[in-house]
């Protein structure tokens, strides 16, 4: 009988001890690889659930694909952000969900060139934060 309170207390507390497993079952499906502690971090703090602010990112985008999803901190904020794309255009709508309130925040439109210039700068800064981890 102890041995059975002990499993479930120890259970218990790495379930709760901030979002780690969500943290870490959202990067393995993310492929977030390094990041996955800091995701988990930014996960336990989120009162919207992914599905939840993919529901409203897709209510902007009629029609629309989520391709890219990802929960961030942007402008001092935790936002869930989704490219969505339509099958009329190349174009991909970013939309920017409150990840405490769940309200969107911003709908943008990024042509092919603008999302070439963000992923350079993305991968830019990933070299960056790679490089200063070493030291």
């Amino acid at each position: 009988m102890k041995t059975k309170n002990i499993v479930s207390y120890t259970l218990a507390a790495l379930l709760v001890g901030g979002g780690l497993i969500a943290g870490l079952a959202g990067c393995a499906s993310e492929g977030c690889g390094d990041k996955c502690h800091k995701h988990g971090d930014l996960a336990a703090q989120a009162k919207v659930s992914r599905a939840d602010a993919e529901a409203a990112a897709q209510a902007k985008v009629p029609g629309g694909t989520i391709k890219d999803g990802e929960l961030e901190k942007e402008h001092g904020k935790l936002i869930w952000s989704f490219d969505i794309t339509t099958s009329d255009s190349k174009d991909i709508t970013e939309v920017a969900v409150c990840a405490m309130s769940g309200k969107v925040m911003s709908v943008d439109k990024e042509s092919p060139a603008d999302q070439a210039k963000e992923a350079a700068e993305d991968a830019a800064k990933a070299k960056k934060e790679k490089g200063e981890e070493k030291d």
